[in-house]
């Protein structure tokens, strides 16, 4: 009698691999955005071109899209800014950026986004903006699952206290022995 063997599809390998990371984080993301995350990172695997895009310009060409093409190039800058930010935060460094560049141009269109589309869709959207950086730690500790380390010192430091990354204060007081006080005005840090 022969065995059937079933392989996992891609769908359940990401699925598990943002499970993994999720506990790594001790978070829990609510189905809408853990499905959504799987779904984009599924739909970026084959597509490693994104990474040259410069997304200010694909920002503005979006401010004078309308419609449909307007909404799907609001939704590519959000999704690619969180893959950046999440996946690729040393593309940042290398741009002469710092990482919440990336966060603050991911957040604000997906918020722009949410005031674009019919009420469920606009949730979405919206749930997708406030909980950005959330997500972003989430797809840093999938990269560090495989022992990487996606951070320097100086970039966990800089993310923190532009975002209140809950992962990048972490990575500071670990890797550096010391508990990091905020400099700036921003007082919604630990």
């Amino acid at each position: 009698m022969k065995q059937l063997v079933l392989e996992p599809t891609t769908q359940a390998q990401w699925r598990l691999l943002v499970h993994e990371a999720q506990s790594v984080c001790a978070r829990r993301l609510d189905e809408v955005l853990e499905s959504y995350l799987v779904f984009l990172l599924m739909r970026f695997t084959d597509k490693p071109e994104f990474t040259a895009r410069i997304m200010a310009k694909e920002f503005l060409h979006s401010q004078n899209s309308s419609g449909r093409k307007q909404v799907d190039q609001l939704r590519d800058v959000g999704d690619q800014c969180l893959l950046f930010s999440g996946l690729f935060p040393q593309l940042a460094e290398k741009r002469l950026v710092r990482i919440s560049y990336y966060v603050n141009l991911g957040k604000s269109s997906y918020h722009q986004l949410s005031g674009l589309l019919d009420r469920g869709s606009a949730m979405v959207y919206s749930h997708l903006s406030e909980a950005f950086v959330v997500l972003m730690d989430i797809l840093q500790a999938m990269r560090e699952l495989g022992g990487e380390r996606v951070l320097t010192p100086l970039q966990a430091m800089e993310l923190w206290e532009d975002t209140g990354s809950e992962r990048a204060y972490h990575a500071v007081c670990t890797r550096t022995d010391s508990i990091p006080i905020p400099i700036t005005g921003n007082t919604s840090r630990h």
